[in-house]
C-alpha cells in the first residue's frame, strides 16, 4: 500500500502546495526561470496533488482543458516510489471522464520511457523548452 494519496486539487485552495513543489523541482533543481514556469493556464487547469502519509505535498501535475498534460513534478526524495505513476493515472482517468479523445504532453527526453508505459508515442523531433530537451508525445 502506498504511503501517499493523490487527489484533484484546486489552484485557488492549494496554490501554496502546488507552487512549492513546482518551484523546488523546476525553478531550483532544473533552473527554469520563474517567468517561464508560471502562466495564465494554471487558474483553469485540472491539478492533481500527491501527499505523503503526514499530508505533506510531494508531487503535482496538471491537465489543460484541451487535453495537454504538463508541469509534472515530484520532489526528489519521492522519486522512484511510484508517485509519478499515480499522478499520471489520476490525470488519465480525469481525461477519460471528460471524454478527451487525445492527450498530449511535452516530455523531457529522459522521461520518454516513463510516458511510453502509459501508451504515449513520440510524435516529433526533440526541441528545447526552458533550455531542457523535450519531445512531443500523444496518447489517443
Amino acid at each position: 500500500m502506498s504511503a501517499y494519496t493523490v487527489r484533484i486539487a484546486s489552484w485557488q485552495d492549494d496554490i501554496r502546495a502546488l507552487r512549492r513543489i513546482r518551484e523546488a523541482v523546476f525553478i531550483y533543481e532544473q533552473g527554469v526561470p520563474a517567468e517561464l514556469e508560471w502562466d495564465e493556464f494554471d487558474v483553469n487547469c485540472i491539478h492533481v496533488l500527491a501527499s505523503d502519509s503526514a499530508a505533506n505535498p510531494v508531487g503535482t501535475a496538471r491537465l489543460l482543458l484541451d487535453g495537454s498534460i504538463g508541469r509534472m513534478a515530484v520532489l526528489r526524495e519521492y522519486r522512484g516510489k511510484r508517485v509519478g505513476t499515480a499522478l499520471m493515472q489520476r490525470l488519465l482517468r480525469e481525461a477519460e471522464s471528460r471524454q478527451m479523445q487525445q492527450v498530449t504532453l511535452n516530455a523531457q527526453v529522459y522521461a520518454i520511457e516513463f510516458y511510453k508505459k502509459f501508451g504515449f508515442r513520440v510524435t516529433g523531433k526533440a526541441f528545447l523548452d526552458a533550455g531542457i530537451s523535450h519531445v512531443r508525445m500523444v496518447l489517443r
